[in-house]
C-alpha cells in the first residue's frame, strides 16, 4: 500500500496530474492501494463559499475520471479526498475507486473549523467497502480523532482504514511527533486495524501543513512514516509498505482479550447527573487551609 504526500494549492487548481503521477508512480513500485490527501484536486484554503464551491466536482468530474481511469490502467486501488457535488450541496468527501468504477463515497461527518462554512457535514458513518486489497474504510482528517468511527468501521470487518488528511501545522514540538500521529497509531491500536494516512505538504494563504503521512500497523506501531521527521521541513513524500490485511481481521489480544469482545457497553453511560453547559462557566473551587 501506498501513502502519497503531494501539495494542492487553491491558486494553482487542479492538481489532477499530480495525483495521476503519484498514483502510476505508487503502482509501478508495486502499491495494490494509493490513498490521496483530503481535497486533494482542489487545496484547502477558500476564501468563501463560492470559491469553494467553483473548485468542486461531480462524481464524473476531471478529476475522478482521471484517476477512475488511472485505477483501471495500472490495476490499483485509489482513496482521493475531494470538494463534491451533488445537487446544491457541497461536501468535503473522499471516494474509492478500482477498475475505472466508484466503488463507494463517503462524506466528511465531523467537520474542522471553518469547514462548517463551506461544506455539508455527512450524515452517515464511515465507508467499509471490499476491495482487491483487502475490506477498506475510508473517513476524513478530523473523523480519525474519534474512535467511534474506527470501532463502527471494525465492528464492520474494515481490515483497512484508510485517512484522506490536510493536517495543518500547529506549532508542533519539534523533537515529538506530531499529536495527530500519535492519534492515528492509538486508532489502528485501539480497534486492531491497518491505519494509512496521506498528509500533504507546503504552504497555502499562510498556512503551513504538517506533511504527516505516515502507515500504521494493527500493533499501533508505525511501519513507514511519518513523512516528515521531527524537525525536519515536510516535503512531497511517498511512502510504501507490505501489509497482509489479514492481520486486520484478528482482534484478539493473547489468549484472553479481545479488542471488540471485552467492550461493556453497559457501563459506558453517564450514570450521575450530568454537569450542564448552561451552568454558570469555569466555577471557582474554593480550598480553605488552615
Amino acid at each position: 500500500m501506498a501513502a502519497a504526500q503531494v501539495a494542492p494549492d487553491v491558486t494553482q487548481a487542479p492538481s489532477t496530474d499530480r495525483l495521476v503521477a503519484a498514483v502510476r508512480e505508487a503502482a509501478d513500485r508495486g502499491a495494490q492501494l494509493v490513498v490521496l490527501p483530503e481535497l486533494a484536486p482542489s487545496g484547502y484554503c477558500f476564501l468563501d463559499r463560492k470559491e469553494a464551491w467553483a473548485a468542486g466536482e461531480a462524481l464524473d468530474g476531471t478529476s475522478v475520471t482521471a484517476l477512475r481511469q488511472v485505477s483501471q490502467e495500472r490495476s490499483v486501488t485509489v482513496v482521493v479526498g475531494l470538494p463534491l457535488r451533488e445537487g446544491d450541496v457541497l461536501f468535503n468527501a473522499a471516494v474509492v475507486l478500482e477498475d475505472g468504477k466508484v466503488l463507494g463515497v463517503y462524506r466528511k461527518t465531523h467537520l474542522w473549523a471553518r469547514e462548517k462554512l463551506l461544506f455539508a457535514a455527512g450524515e452517515q458513518g464511515p465507508l467499509v467497502v471490499a476491495t482487491r486489497c483487502g475490506v477498506v474504510a475510508v473517513v476524513v482528517c478530523y473523523d480519525l480523532e474519534f474512535p467511534e468511527l474506527v470501532r463502527v468501521a471494525a465492528e464492520a470487518g474494515a481490515e483497512i482504514v484508510a485517512a484522506p488528511v490536510n493536517w495543518p501545522n500547529l506549532d508542533h514540538p519539534s523533537d515529538q511527533l506530531p499529536i495527530e500521529v500519535v492519534k492515528a497509531q492509538a486508532a489502528a491500536a485501539y480497534y486492531g486495524v491497518h491505519v494509512v494516512v496521506a498528509d500533504r505538504f507546503g504552504d497555502e494563504r499562510g498556512t503551513r501543513w504538517l506533511g504527516g503521512s505516515c502507515i500504521v500497523a494493527p500493533s499501533g506501531y508505525l511501519v513507514a512514516g511519518p513523512a516528515t521527521p521531527p524537525g525536519q521541513p515536510a516535503r512531497e513524500a511517498l511512502l510504501l509498505a507490505d501489509i497482509d490485511p489479514a492481520v486486520g481481521r484478528n482482534k484478539s489480544l493473547g489468549d484472553h482479550n479481545h479488542r471488540l469482545r471485552d467492550r461493556r457497553e453497559s457501563l459506558y453511560e453517564v450514570w450521575s447527573p450530568p454537569i450542564s453547559l448552561d451552568d454558570e462557566p469555569n466555577p471557582t473551587l474554593r480550598i480553605e487551609v488552615e
